[in-house]
């Protein structure tokens, strides 16, 4: 098993070549000490491998050139996006820091990575492969569908927002159970937001087919729209409805919008462009609105920490698939190209409006919804029993669902890497 960056650089190194090469200056690692590499055992050379990373991520925060690139060169040597684990992880933080600094040079960098259409299927079909090898989103969706319907027990029409993230799958499972409710199904619409009009297009015709067979009164509304420029309106809400929002992994998105002139004692103001969203969400009166969010600080100004919270993360999902799914599985290396290969470049080498990927913790939200004038509500027992039972049958140890504060952390051994919480307009309270 991989350890993650803390555990490796905290780690004792009992072998001789390893103290040798660590203690060299990058001009005096040449070739021939590549040998000494090969001949160490797994946790050493991942040991010296993030050694090499955390000086050049110090490098290229300095804006030292010409070290960054004698690391990079090194590094690029040892990893390989189809080796071991840490030659993995190693070989997309090095291709973000070295990204970092071409970006330097806008002409040089346009010239070799050309603006294209991002492609939505490509991305899609990512988000499909991660909710197939991982559990932490369908266990979202699982526990997301709990807490709507306990909140629409009784309620006979029943609006349901997605603002992006979720998956066909989630919204099969949430047909199914309101098909069982003992006072029967209410009539029911969903809305989706998303960029691809494709994939919305298939995901209506999915769930308007199952509706039918279960015979529940059913509407589906797209929004072709980017969260950013959602114009509320669009999502049509009616008076009457009872009204559920959810969002998987894309709040965060837009913290990206305020960076420009915010200052940090503005982090929680109302005119930054995520509370004037979620004054927005809560004008709608919700009566219950579910979130699930990276559980880890990725939205920090200083280089170096950011790198060092990616890295730790991003090792723990690299060692999630290293016990669960064959190193040579072409859907593994998709996943890890597709998803983690694009959030850490974005994380690592881009800033101002282009980073999008701005993960913050739980408390960090927590704070930001309440002075939006949400109040929290807790997930309920029966939803967590449901997850874990859930885990159980996944067939690969290590994962587990913490309750902390009434929400609900996911889990890789000990370290929370996924957090779902739900909130209410606070006249419902």
């Amino acid at each position: 098993m991989a350890e993650t960056a803390d555990e490796l650089s905290s780690s004792s190194a009992t072998s001789s070549h390893l103290l040798s090469l660590m203690s060299m200056s990058p001009t005096t690692i040449t070739s021939p000490y590549a040998p000494f590499f090969r001949n160490l055992n797994a946790d050493e050379r991942g040991l010296f491998l993030i050694h090499l990373l955390l000086n050049c991520a110090t490098h290229v925060a300095a804006g030292n050139i010409a070290q960054a690139n004698t690391f990079l060169e090194h590094i690029s040597l040892l990893s390989s996006p189809d080796g071991d684990n840490m030659q993995r992880i190693a070989s997309y933080f090095t291709e973000a820091l070295a990204t970092r600094l071409l970006r330097s040079w806008p002409g040089l960098y346009r010239a070799l990575n050309p603006i294209l259409p991002e492609s939505a299927a490509a991305s899609n079909h990512g988000r499909r492969l991660f909710v197939d090898l991982f559990p932490f989103l369908r266990l979202s969706f699982l526990i997301s569908n709990q807490a709507i319907l306990e909140a629409m027990e009784g309620e006979k029409v029943v609006h349901v927002i997605d603002l992006g993230g979720s998956d066909p799958s989630h919204w099969l499972a949430f047909l199914q159970a309101v098909s069982g409710r003992p006072e029967g199904p209410p009539h029911l619409r969903i809305t989706t937001v998303g960029e691809d009009r494709d994939f919305l297009a298939q995901t209506a015709l999915v769930l308007t087919e199952e509706a039918e067979k279960l015979d529940i009164p059913f509407q589906f509304h797209a929004v072709v729209s980017q969260l950013e420029g959602l114009n509320i309106e669009s999502l049509h809400v009616k008076t009457g409805e009872a009204l559920a929002i959810t969002s998987v992994l894309k709040l965060h998105s837009l913290l990206a919008s305020d960076e420009a002139t915010a200052t940090p004692r503005q982090l929680f103001s109302p005119i930054a462009k995520i509370e004037s969203f979620l004054a927005s969400l809560r004008g709608l009166s919700p009566k219950l609105m579910v979130v699930t969010e990276q559980e880890s600080n990725h939205n920090g100004a200083n280089l170096n920490e950011r790198f060092m919270e990616a890295l730790n993360f991003y090792a723990a999902l690299f060692d999630c698939l290293e016990l669960s799914v064959p190193r040579q599985s072409a859907e593994r290396l998709k996943v890890e190209k597709l998803v983690f290969r694009e959030e850490i470049k974005n994380i690592i080498a881009c800033e101002g409006l282009e980073r999008k990927e701005r993960h913050e913790k739980l408390d960090k939200w927590m704070r930001r919804l309440e002075m939006a004038g949400f109040g929290r509500v807790s997930l309920s027992y029966n939803g967590l029993v449901q997850a874990r039972r859930m885990l159980q049958g996944f067939g690969c140890e290590g994962y587990k669902v913490k309750e902390e504060n009434g929400c609900f952390l996911f889990c890789w051994q000990e370290r929370a890497l996924f957090s779902i919480s739900a909130w209410r307009f606070r006249r419902y309270d």
